[in-house]
């Protein structure tokens, strides 16, 4: 059973920093390039972050570059991603989602093929 499973959102002031942790098992994901993305209200799904299987390459939204920092852990069952933000602003605020996907790295949601449900990030002003 494929699970992506986020953890690590929550309420943060303007300036805080959170770690959004990604658990992903039920595939070999170790193979996948996988990425963050996230969804403000009223808006559409937007790329935040991805890496490529390996870890050793990354990209990031023009708005969260400098302040934010794709990682992963390549376990032999189960792959975890992270994203450390720093400096974070009330612009922010979004649910944000993991997922990883077959192809190469993409800054695109159709390039993905599991998701996972999503954790909230709140940031105050």
């Amino acid at each position: 059973q494929v699970q992506l499973v986020e953890s690590g959102g929550g309420l943060v002031q303007a300036g805080g920093s959170l770690r959004l942790s990604c658990a992903a098992s039920g595939r070999t994901f170790s193979n996948y390039a996988m990425g963050w993305f996230r969804q403000a209200p009223g808006k559409e799904r937007e790329f935040v972050a991805t890496i490529t299987w390996s870890g050793r390459m990354s990209w990031y939204a023009n708005s969260v570059k400098g302040r934010f920092t794709i990682s992963r852990d390549n376990a032999e069952n189960t792959v975890y991603l992270y994203l450390q933000m720093n400096s974070l602003k009330p612009e922010d605020t979004a649910v944000y989602y993991c997922a990883a996907g077959a192809g190469d790295y993409s800054v695109s949601t159709s390039s993905y093929d599991y998701w996972g449900q999503g954790t909230q990030v709140t940031v105050s002003s």
